[in-house]
């Protein structure tokens, strides 16, 4: 089956979202595998393609909408995911950090506790890779 456009649109907004090195790096890992190359172009289409494009909020509002939702609910791996894109979108660790904590008095103090084991994990990361 040819790919869509839709689905090439998704491809080159997740790479715009999580860098180039990123994407590369989880494609011959994690998405190597013929079943999760089936998961990740569905949701490159679908996710990225439609949703990431809509009009109406920029990529820096909605990856900080992403984050909040991934801490929220407790989805640890994909804040890691979304804590990178919110940073390559200009969202600072001490932001995102405040949004975090700003959910202590709404959701709680072990899923915020959580999601900022996930965020020092990840900037630790980030900066490693920068030096």
């Amino acid at each position: 089956m040819a790919d869509s456009k839709m689905l090439e649109t998704g491809r080159d907004m997740r790479r715009r979202l999580l860098g180039d090195a990123y994407v590369d790096r989880v494609a011959a890992t994690t998405y190597n595998d013929p079943l999760m190359r089936k998961f990740i172009d569905l949701a490159s289409e679908t996710v990225f393609g439609a949703l990431w494009t809509r009009p109406g909020l920029d990529l820096k509002t909605r990856t900080l909408v992403t984050v909040i939702s991934d801490a929220s609910t407790g989805r640890e791996p994909e804040l890691a995911i979304h804590l990178r894109m919110a940073r390559r979108q200009g969202w600072t660790e001490d932001e995102l950090t405040e949004a975090l904590l700003h959910l202590l008095g709404y959701v709680g103090a072990p899923l915020v506790r959580d999601a900022m084991l996930v965020a020092t994990k990840v900037f630790a990361e980030m900066r490693n890779e920068k030096s």
